[in-house]
């Protein structure tokens, strides 16, 4: 005996002239206008930034100066130094702001100081300069320290380590800004006899 095999029913959601719906019209057309309006967003971006043609922000190490050093025998280290880090904004047409400013100096590995700052603006073609004052406590240093401090009174000539970074930003028009991370890792050398600093290219590297 043949067995009758039902027959499915299909809905679709059409409207009464067999169209689809008008809320399903309304929500592709709402869809497509946000996509447009994202993409537009980006277009003035970039274009904004293009216009722009500005110079990358930057941080670097200007002057500093060793003011005071001392290992005794005991293996204990000490110093007192001023470290003047810039930042320059050499865009001429916006104003950026630098924020998470962390620097850590440290010698032969060993941490002496964390440096950090709150977030500022710098003008439009112009800098601000950050004034750090360290003073480090009594820092225990091993036999091989020991040796390399010894040996810079003999060079007269000892450097440290100075590495950290900043966020910053550009507003570009009313619809978005432009952002970026500034990384600076170096070696910042002196004189130990007087405490002159030997300038070296201590520039970040913006991405």
């Amino acid at each position: 005996m043949a067995t009758t095999m039902p027959k499915l029913k299909r809905k679709f959601a059409l409207g009464t002239h067999g169209g689809t719906r008008p809320l399903v019209w309304l929500v592709a057309i709402i869809c497509t206008i946000l996509a447009v309006a994202v993409i537009v967003a980006g277009i003035v971006v970039f274009i904004g930034y293009i216009v722009i043609h500005p110079r990358m922000p930057i941080i670097s190490v200007t002057n500093a100066h060793l003011d005071f050093l001392k290992n005794d025998y005991a293996g204990l280290f000490q110093i007192q130094l001023n470290i003047v880090v810039t930042a320059k904004n050499g865009n001429a047409k916006a104003h950026a702001t630098f924020s998470k400013i962390t620097f850590n100096l440290s010698y032969q590995g060993q941490d002496l100081a964390v440096l950090v700052a709150d977030p500022f603006e710098v003008p439009k073609n112009s800098s601000k300069d950050l004034n750090y004052f360290i003073q480090s406590s009594s820092i225990p240093l091993n036999p091989d320290q020991m040796e390399e401090v010894d040996d810079a009174w003999k060079r007269n000539e000892i450097e440290f380590n100075f590495k950290g970074g900043a966020r910053t930003q550009w507003r570009v028009g009313p619809l978005g800004s432009v952002k970026f991370l500034c990384r600076l890792n170096c070696d910042l050398k002196f004189r130990p006899l007087n405490g002159t600093y030997i300038p070296s290219r201590c520039t970040s590297k913006s991405k």
